[in-house]
């Protein structure tokens, strides 16, 4: 099922995937942090699939730290992913016997600069976006969320913005809240409350207006403050399990839960 934005486009999901994972430095120093693997697979991939569950499968990809090897592996996804027969020669024939069950995922893949924040990142696709309403999400976490939930409750709101909030104690956004309403955005506060930043947003095109084209334009620290600020930044509570792969420990967490078969996040 491929659900729409109210346009006539499917609704895009865009990934930001161009940080440097500096706390995860014995992994990204040979790779993006959205190629570290959990199960034999990039955490990127297992965000793409919980999306591609509910039926979304236009994904715009921002690409920035050794973005080349994110390309390289969608390329070569067919090869990489199936079973296939080679004849050498003049004339190289391969047979793909497909065998994976990613069908119909559209993936645009764009260079953000390496040395761009989120805000710029976002900026910088604005020109694959089009239709009124969009999603966004880290590269580097997944949980067990209700894409489709999320979707309903932003459409019901009408607000401009809704970000997915969690409860675990962290070092990421927290969000002081006044029932479902932001009522302000805090990066990397020093103390926490109930509820942070998960990421798995949901947009309208009008976030465009809060971003600039300058590398030092963030996505949190600016936008989503004044967003929020306006009252214009919407709440949607998760409780379930959420994760990122944030250092060593995160990854090796994940691939326990996945090899011990209590990957929560596997929805499909």
């Amino acid at each position: 099922m491929n659900r729409t934005g109210g346009g006539k486009n499917p609704m895009k999901v865009v990934i930001l995937c161009g940080g440097l994972g500096t706390r995860l430095r014995e992994e990204t120093e040979f790779r993006p942090k959205p190629m570290v693997e959990i199960g034999g697979k990039p955490i990127l991939w297992h965000i793409m699939k919980i999306y591609a569950q509910y039926g979304f499968k236009e994904f715009i990809l921002c690409l920035g730290y050794k973005g080349e090897m994110i390309k390289e592996y969608f390329y070569n996804y067919e090869v990489l992913s199936n079973d296939f027969t080679i004849e050498l020669g003049d004339n190289k024939d391969i047979k793909i016997h497909s065998n994976h069950t990613e069908k119909g995922w559209r993936i645009t893949l764009a260079d953000t600069g390496d040395k761009a924040l989120k805000g710029a990142r976002l900026k910088r696709v604005q020109q694959y976006v089009d239709d009124d309403i969009f999603m966004l999400t880290y590269g580097d976490g997944v949980a067990d969320v209700n894409i489709n939930a999320i979707l309903a409750f932003h459409n019901k709101h009408g607000k401009l913005a809704t970000v997915t909030g969690i409860n675990p104690a962290s070092r990421f956004g927290e969000l002081k809240i006044k029932g479902n309403q932001v009522e302000r955005f805090c990066e990397k506060p020093e103390s926490s409350s109930e509820f942070i930043s998960g990421g798995f947003f949901v947009f309208n095109r009008e976030i465009f207006n809060y971003l600039s084209d300058d590398d030092n334009c963030d996505l949190e620290i600016g936008p989503l403050e004044k967003i929020a600020s306006e009252g214009h930044l919407m709440v949607y509570k998760h409780s379930g399990f959420w994760a990122c792969t944030d250092t060593l420990r995160d990854m090796d967490y994940l691939n326990k839960l996945w090899n011990e078969n209590k990957a929560l996040w596997k929805v499909w």
